[in-house]
Protein backbone atom coordinates (compact mmCIF):
# COMPACT_ATOMS: atom_id res chain seq x y z
CA UNK A 1 0.00 0.00 0.00
CA UNK A 2 1.78 3.42 -1.08
CA UNK A 3 -0.88 5.91 -0.47
CA UNK A 4 -2.10 6.41 3.25
CA UNK A 5 -4.09 8.84 4.15
CA UNK A 6 -2.41 11.61 6.46
CA UNK A 7 -5.31 11.11 9.32
CA UNK A 8 -5.48 7.19 9.27
CA UNK A 9 -4.66 5.36 12.67
CA UNK A 10 -3.69 8.51 14.51
CA UNK A 11 -5.04 9.49 17.94
CA UNK A 12 -8.49 11.12 18.15
CA UNK A 13 -6.93 14.75 18.82
CA UNK A 14 -4.79 14.64 16.07
CA UNK A 15 -7.79 13.40 13.77
CA UNK A 16 -9.90 16.00 15.14
CA UNK A 17 -7.32 18.69 14.56
CA UNK A 18 -7.33 18.45 10.99
CA UNK A 19 -10.84 20.67 11.06
CA UNK A 20 -9.76 24.56 11.55
CA UNK A 21 -9.85 25.22 15.16
CA UNK A 22 -11.99 28.20 16.29
CA UNK A 23 -10.51 28.36 20.39
CA UNK A 24 -7.46 30.24 21.24
CA UNK A 25 -4.67 31.50 18.26
CA UNK A 26 -2.32 28.29 18.28
CA UNK A 27 0.68 28.32 20.35
CA UNK A 28 4.13 27.87 17.72
CA UNK A 29 7.46 25.85 18.05
CA UNK A 30 11.00 27.67 17.54
CA UNK A 31 10.78 25.38 14.93
CA UNK A 32 7.66 26.44 13.09
CA UNK A 33 8.83 28.23 9.87
CA UNK A 34 11.09 25.17 9.05
CA UNK A 35 8.08 22.91 9.36
CA UNK A 36 6.02 24.99 6.67
CA UNK A 37 9.26 25.49 4.84
CA UNK A 38 9.90 21.79 4.99
CA UNK A 39 5.98 21.56 3.23
CA UNK A 40 4.62 19.86 6.45
CA UNK A 41 1.16 19.13 7.02
CA UNK A 42 0.51 21.35 9.99
CA UNK A 43 -2.57 20.57 12.58
CA UNK A 44 -3.77 21.80 16.45
CA UNK A 45 -2.28 19.18 19.03
CA UNK A 46 -2.13 20.29 22.48
CA UNK A 47 -2.66 24.21 21.75
CA UNK A 48 0.34 24.12 18.70
CA UNK A 49 0.51 24.30 15.67
CA UNK A 50 2.30 21.18 14.86
CA UNK A 51 3.38 18.41 11.96
CA UNK A 52 1.62 15.39 11.36
CA UNK A 53 3.90 14.38 8.50
CA UNK A 54 5.86 15.83 5.73
CA UNK A 55 5.37 15.42 1.71
CA UNK A 56 7.36 11.70 1.92
CA UNK A 57 4.35 10.55 4.43
CA UNK A 58 3.73 8.60 7.06
CA UNK A 59 4.46 5.12 5.91
CA UNK A 60 8.04 6.42 5.15
CA UNK A 61 8.85 8.64 7.97
CA UNK A 62 8.13 5.76 9.83
CA UNK A 63 10.37 3.41 8.07
CA UNK A 64 12.55 5.27 7.47
CA UNK A 65 12.76 5.96 11.93
CA UNK A 66 13.02 1.99 12.07
CA UNK A 67 15.97 1.97 9.38
CA UNK A 68 17.99 5.22 10.16
CA UNK A 69 17.69 8.54 12.08
CA UNK A 70 13.85 10.75 12.42
CA UNK A 71 13.54 13.68 13.89
CA UNK A 72 11.10 14.88 16.58
CA UNK A 73 10.06 17.95 17.44
CA UNK A 74 8.71 17.82 20.40
CA UNK A 75 9.34 21.44 21.80
CA UNK A 76 5.31 21.64 22.79
CA UNK A 77 6.01 19.17 25.72
CA UNK A 78 6.71 20.85 28.69
CA UNK A 79 9.95 21.38 30.90
CA UNK A 80 10.67 22.62 34.34
CA UNK A 81 13.82 22.24 36.89
CA UNK A 82 12.67 21.11 40.59
CA UNK A 83 15.75 23.08 42.45
CA UNK A 84 16.49 23.02 45.84
CA UNK A 85 18.20 20.47 48.27
CA UNK A 86 14.82 18.79 49.50
CA UNK A 87 13.14 18.74 46.25
CA UNK A 88 13.75 14.48 45.34
CA UNK A 89 12.15 13.94 48.83
CA UNK A 90 9.40 16.56 47.76
CA UNK A 91 9.00 15.28 44.40
CA UNK A 92 8.88 11.37 45.43
CA UNK A 93 5.83 12.53 47.71
CA UNK A 94 3.96 13.01 44.14
CA UNK A 95 4.87 9.50 42.66
CA UNK A 96 4.89 5.90 43.40
CA UNK A 97 8.44 6.18 42.05
CA UNK A 98 11.68 6.54 43.60
CA UNK A 99 13.39 9.87 43.65
CA UNK A 100 15.67 10.35 46.08
CA UNK A 101 17.99 7.23 45.56
CA UNK A 102 18.26 8.31 42.01
CA UNK A 103 21.78 8.75 40.67
CA UNK A 104 23.05 11.71 39.09
CA UNK A 105 22.51 11.52 35.33
CA UNK A 106 20.19 8.86 35.50
CA UNK A 107 16.70 9.14 34.18
CA UNK A 108 13.18 7.55 35.33
CA UNK A 109 9.99 7.30 34.07
CA UNK A 110 7.56 8.71 36.85
CA UNK A 111 3.15 8.95 37.29
CA UNK A 112 2.05 11.69 38.86
CA UNK A 113 -1.26 10.39 40.81
CA UNK A 114 -4.45 12.08 42.27
CA UNK A 115 -6.14 11.22 45.34
CA UNK A 116 -7.45 8.48 43.57
CA UNK A 117 -4.58 6.73 42.28
CA UNK A 118 -5.28 7.83 39.04
CA UNK A 119 -2.87 9.09 36.62
CA UNK A 120 -2.94 12.63 36.33
CA UNK A 121 0.46 12.30 33.46
CA UNK A 122 3.54 10.35 32.92
CA UNK A 123 6.66 11.47 32.76
CA UNK A 124 10.58 11.53 32.31
CA UNK A 125 12.92 12.60 34.93
CA UNK A 126 17.09 13.21 35.62
CA UNK A 127 18.63 13.55 38.18
CA UNK A 128 21.24 16.02 36.98
CA UNK A 129 22.89 16.49 40.81
CA UNK A 130 22.10 20.60 41.07
CA UNK A 131 18.68 20.33 39.97
CA UNK A 132 16.10 17.63 39.07
CA UNK A 133 14.78 18.24 35.14
CA UNK A 134 11.47 17.19 34.16
CA UNK A 135 9.67 16.97 30.61
CA UNK A 136 5.75 16.54 30.76
CA UNK A 137 3.43 16.24 28.21
CA UNK A 138 2.35 19.03 26.35
CA UNK A 139 -1.27 18.81 26.63
CA UNK A 140 -0.87 18.81 30.92
CA UNK A 141 1.92 21.08 31.29
CA UNK A 142 -0.09 23.61 32.30
CA UNK A 143 -2.20 21.86 35.00
CA UNK A 144 1.52 19.29 35.67
CA UNK A 145 3.00 22.68 36.53
CA UNK A 146 0.22 23.95 38.56
CA UNK A 147 -0.42 20.81 40.72
CA UNK A 148 3.65 20.43 41.22
CA UNK A 149 3.77 24.10 42.20
CA UNK A 150 0.51 23.56 44.69
CA UNK A 151 1.90 20.30 46.53
CA UNK A 152 5.39 20.73 46.61
CA UNK A 153 6.55 24.46 45.95
CA UNK A 154 7.09 25.01 49.24
CA UNK A 155 9.54 22.78 49.51
CA UNK A 156 11.47 23.50 46.32
CA UNK A 157 11.53 25.87 43.22
CA UNK A 158 9.26 24.82 40.76
CA UNK A 159 10.66 26.57 37.45
CA UNK A 160 9.59 26.22 34.11
CA UNK A 161 11.50 26.35 30.96
CA UNK A 162 9.46 27.80 28.38
CA UNK A 163 12.31 29.18 25.95
CA UNK A 164 13.80 25.62 25.48
CA UNK A 165 12.99 24.10 22.64
CA UNK A 166 12.80 19.73 22.34
CA UNK A 167 14.15 17.79 19.95
CA UNK A 168 14.42 13.94 19.24
CA UNK A 169 16.78 12.17 17.01
CA UNK A 170 15.25 8.21 17.37
CA UNK A 171 16.75 5.27 15.11
CA UNK A 172 19.44 2.91 14.72
CA UNK A 173 21.60 5.88 13.28
CA UNK A 174 20.60 8.37 15.27
CA UNK A 175 24.21 7.88 17.46
CA UNK A 176 26.22 7.94 14.49
CA UNK A 177 24.82 10.92 13.38
CA UNK A 178 24.37 13.00 16.68
CA UNK A 179 27.82 12.20 17.53
CA UNK A 180 29.43 13.95 14.59
CA UNK A 181 27.98 17.27 15.72
CA UNK A 182 28.47 16.42 19.98
CA UNK A 183 31.24 14.08 20.43
CA UNK A 184 30.78 12.16 23.72
CA UNK A 185 26.92 11.51 23.52
CA UNK A 186 27.89 7.84 22.08
CA UNK A 187 28.95 7.42 25.90
CA UNK A 188 25.33 7.60 27.33
CA UNK A 189 23.48 4.59 27.55
CA UNK A 190 19.57 4.24 27.48
CA UNK A 191 18.01 6.18 30.15
CA UNK A 192 21.05 8.69 31.24
CA UNK A 193 21.71 12.12 30.32
CA UNK A 194 24.29 14.87 30.08
CA UNK A 195 25.20 18.62 29.53
CA UNK A 196 26.68 19.09 26.61
CA UNK A 197 27.67 22.47 23.77
CA UNK A 198 27.04 23.39 20.18
CA UNK A 199 28.94 26.01 19.18
CA UNK A 200 28.47 27.72 22.48
CA UNK A 201 24.62 26.14 22.90
CA UNK A 202 24.28 24.68 26.26
CA UNK A 203 22.15 21.45 25.31
CA UNK A 204 20.90 19.18 27.91
CA UNK A 205 20.53 15.07 25.48
CA UNK A 206 19.45 12.14 27.18
CA UNK A 207 19.60 8.41 25.53
CA UNK A 208 15.84 7.95 25.55
CA UNK A 209 12.84 8.33 23.54
CA UNK A 210 9.14 7.03 22.38
CA UNK A 211 10.01 5.01 19.26
CA UNK A 212 11.49 1.33 20.88
CA UNK A 213 14.32 2.59 18.99
CA UNK A 214 18.02 3.67 20.15
CA UNK A 215 17.72 7.77 20.15
CA UNK A 216 18.16 10.58 22.21
CA UNK A 217 15.95 13.68 23.02
CA UNK A 218 17.98 16.87 23.28
CA UNK A 219 16.91 20.36 25.30
CA UNK A 220 18.06 23.33 23.78
CA UNK A 221 17.66 26.80 23.34
CA UNK A 222 14.60 27.91 21.36
CA UNK A 223 16.56 30.63 19.51
CA UNK A 224 19.34 27.73 18.55
CA UNK A 225 16.76 25.39 17.97
CA UNK A 226 16.89 26.07 14.10
CA UNK A 227 20.58 26.54 13.10
CA UNK A 228 20.87 22.86 14.77
CA UNK A 229 18.12 21.67 12.97
CA UNK A 230 19.37 22.32 9.75
CA UNK A 231 22.08 20.91 10.78
CA UNK A 232 20.75 17.97 11.21
CA UNK A 233 18.83 17.83 8.21
CA UNK A 234 21.76 18.23 6.23
CA UNK A 235 23.27 14.87 7.36
CA UNK A 236 21.99 11.97 4.85
CA UNK A 237 20.84 9.63 7.06
CA UNK A 238 18.39 12.46 9.03
CA UNK A 239 14.67 12.52 7.91
CA UNK A 240 12.00 14.90 9.51
CA UNK A 241 9.25 12.85 11.28
CA UNK A 242 5.77 13.92 12.22
CA UNK A 243 3.21 13.45 15.18
CA UNK A 244 1.74 10.69 12.73
CA UNK A 245 4.56 8.14 12.96
CA UNK A 246 5.25 8.98 15.95
CA UNK A 247 2.40 7.56 17.04
CA UNK A 248 2.40 4.30 14.95
CA UNK A 249 5.95 3.61 16.57
CA UNK A 250 5.14 4.80 19.99
CA UNK A 251 2.32 1.77 19.59
CA UNK A 252 4.48 -0.45 18.16
CA UNK A 253 6.38 -0.35 21.23
CA UNK A 254 3.63 -0.67 23.16
CA UNK A 255 4.04 2.50 24.82
CA UNK A 256 1.12 4.64 26.41
CA UNK A 257 -0.04 7.22 25.07
CA UNK A 258 -1.78 9.65 27.31
CA UNK A 259 -5.59 10.67 27.15
CA UNK A 260 -5.89 7.39 24.93
CA UNK A 261 -3.69 4.47 26.88
CA UNK A 262 -3.95 5.69 30.68
CA UNK A 263 -5.37 9.01 31.80
CA UNK A 264 -6.98 9.83 35.47
CA UNK A 265 -9.47 7.33 35.45
CA UNK A 266 -6.36 4.68 35.23
CA UNK A 267 -4.29 3.34 37.97
CA UNK A 268 -0.51 2.46 37.41
CA UNK A 269 -1.58 -1.34 38.35
CA UNK A 270 -4.72 -1.07 35.76
CA UNK A 271 -2.15 -0.14 32.83
CA UNK A 272 0.41 -2.59 34.05
CA UNK A 273 3.24 -0.35 34.96
CA UNK A 274 4.08 -2.06 37.96
CA UNK A 275 7.40 -1.70 36.89
CA UNK A 276 7.62 1.75 37.10
CA UNK A 277 6.42 2.01 40.66
CA UNK A 278 9.84 1.10 42.80
CA UNK A 279 8.69 2.48 45.76
CA UNK A 280 6.21 -0.37 46.01
CA UNK A 281 8.16 -2.64 45.74
CA UNK A 282 8.31 -5.44 48.45
CA UNK A 283 10.87 -4.25 51.25
CA UNK A 284 10.72 -6.75 54.31
CA UNK A 285 7.47 -7.83 53.63
CA UNK A 286 5.75 -4.82 53.43
CA UNK A 287 4.67 -2.24 50.76
CA UNK A 288 5.60 1.42 50.60
CA UNK A 289 2.90 4.17 50.57
CA UNK A 290 3.73 7.80 50.99
CA UNK A 291 2.29 9.06 47.42
CA UNK A 292 -1.27 9.80 46.61
CA UNK A 293 -3.97 7.05 45.71
CA UNK A 294 -1.67 4.64 48.23
CA UNK A 295 -4.64 3.34 49.26
CA UNK A 296 -6.10 2.30 46.62
CA UNK A 297 -3.02 1.44 44.51
CA UNK A 298 -1.76 -0.75 47.17
CA UNK A 299 -5.04 -2.86 47.53
CA UNK A 300 -4.75 -3.24 43.34
CA UNK A 301 -1.36 -4.47 44.23
CA UNK A 302 -2.26 -6.84 47.19
CA UNK A 303 -5.63 -8.07 45.80
CA UNK A 304 -7.45 -6.93 48.35
CA UNK A 305 -9.08 -4.71 45.66
CA UNK A 306 -9.54 -6.71 42.48
CA UNK A 307 -9.05 -5.21 39.61
CA UNK A 308 -12.14 -5.01 36.77
CA UNK A 309 -9.97 -4.05 33.98
CA UNK A 310 -6.01 -4.60 32.55
CA UNK A 311 -4.35 -2.85 29.76
CA UNK A 312 -3.20 -5.49 26.95
CA UNK A 313 -2.13 -5.76 23.51
CA UNK A 314 -3.93 -7.46 20.89
CA UNK A 315 -3.62 -8.33 17.66
CA UNK A 316 -6.12 -8.80 14.90
CA UNK A 317 -6.54 -12.23 13.31
CA UNK A 318 -7.90 -10.88 10.03
CA UNK A 319 -6.56 -7.54 7.57
CA UNK A 320 -9.28 -5.04 9.71
CA UNK A 321 -7.81 -2.26 11.21
CA UNK A 322 -8.98 -1.83 14.47
CA UNK A 323 -8.72 1.35 16.26
CA UNK A 324 -9.17 3.52 19.55
CA UNK A 325 -12.61 2.95 21.50
CA UNK A 326 -13.76 -0.41 19.85
CA UNK A 327 -16.15 -2.30 21.41
CA UNK A 328 -14.47 -5.75 23.05
CA UNK A 329 -16.52 -8.76 23.18
CA UNK A 330 -15.53 -12.22 24.48
CA UNK A 331 -16.41 -15.38 22.30
CA UNK A 332 -19.89 -15.88 23.46
CA UNK A 333 -20.70 -11.75 22.47
CA UNK A 334 -20.44 -10.79 26.20
CA UNK A 335 -18.75 -7.00 26.24
CA UNK A 336 -15.43 -7.04 27.87
CA UNK A 337 -13.65 -3.82 27.07
CA UNK A 338 -12.40 -1.51 24.62
CA UNK A 339 -9.35 -0.59 22.66
CA UNK A 340 -7.45 2.56 23.32
CA UNK A 341 -5.03 2.96 20.88
CA UNK A 342 -4.67 1.19 16.98
CA UNK A 343 -3.70 0.91 14.01
CA UNK A 344 -1.88 -1.18 11.28
CA UNK A 345 1.45 -1.69 12.54
CA UNK A 346 3.77 -0.70 9.39
CA UNK A 347 6.77 -2.84 10.98
CA UNK A 348 4.44 -5.17 12.71
CA UNK A 349 2.34 -5.46 9.20
CA UNK A 350 -0.06 -6.64 10.96
CA UNK A 351 -3.42 -5.35 12.59
CA UNK A 352 -2.47 -4.29 16.58
CA UNK A 353 -3.88 -2.26 19.54
CA UNK A 354 -4.26 -1.54 22.95
CA UNK A 355 -7.30 -2.16 25.13
CA UNK A 356 -8.64 -2.43 28.53
CA UNK A 357 -10.25 -5.64 29.23
CA UNK A 358 -11.60 -7.74 32.04
CA UNK A 359 -8.97 -10.13 34.20
CA UNK A 360 -10.23 -13.18 33.36
CA UNK A 361 -9.76 -12.31 29.21
CA UNK A 362 -6.43 -10.72 30.16
CA UNK A 363 -4.08 -13.48 29.56
CA UNK A 364 -1.67 -13.87 26.78
CA UNK A 365 -3.39 -15.70 23.74
CA UNK A 366 -6.90 -15.36 25.16
CA UNK A 367 -9.06 -14.81 21.39
CA UNK A 368 -11.50 -11.64 22.21
CA UNK A 369 -13.55 -10.36 19.55
CA UNK A 370 -13.22 -6.25 18.14
CA UNK A 371 -16.92 -4.97 16.94
CA UNK A 372 -15.85 -2.38 14.10
CA UNK A 373 -18.67 -1.00 12.70
CA UNK A 374 -20.87 -3.76 13.41
CA UNK A 375 -18.52 -6.58 12.04
CA UNK A 376 -16.43 -8.39 14.21
CA UNK A 377 -12.98 -8.77 14.06
CA UNK A 378 -11.10 -11.46 15.75
CA UNK A 379 -8.28 -10.33 18.47
CA UNK A 380 -5.93 -12.08 20.20
CA UNK A 381 -4.28 -10.93 23.41
CA UNK A 382 -0.78 -10.47 22.99
CA UNK A 383 2.43 -9.47 24.57
CA UNK A 384 3.80 -6.10 23.68
CA UNK A 385 6.31 -4.48 22.50
CA UNK A 386 4.51 -5.91 19.01
CA UNK A 387 7.99 -5.18 17.37
CA UNK A 388 11.36 -5.73 19.30
CA UNK A 389 12.54 -2.78 21.16
CA UNK A 390 16.40 -1.62 20.12
CA UNK A 391 17.78 0.54 23.15
CA UNK A 392 21.30 0.89 23.67
CA UNK A 393 22.10 -0.28 26.83
CA UNK A 394 25.71 -0.69 27.04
Amino acid sequence: MNRVSPHRGLPPCLKASAVPAAAAPLLQTPLHKLHVELGARMVPFAGYDMPVQYPTGLMAEHHHTRKAAGLFDVSHMGQLRLVGPDAPAAFETLMPVDVIDLGVGKQRYGLLLNDEGGIIDDLMFVNRGHDLFVIVNGACKAGDIAHIQARIGSRCEVIPLPDRALLALQGPLAVDVLQRLVPGVEKLIFMTGSPFQWHGADLFITRSGYTGEDGFEISLPGDRADQFVRTLLAQPEVMPIGLGARNSLRLEAGLCLYGNDIDTTTTPVEAGLNWAMQKVRRTGGARVGGFPGAARVLAQLDGSEPLTRKRVGLIAQEWVPVRENVELQNTSGEVIGKTSSGLIGPSANKPIAIGYVTPEHAALGTPVVAMVRGKPVPMEVSAMPFVPNRYFRG
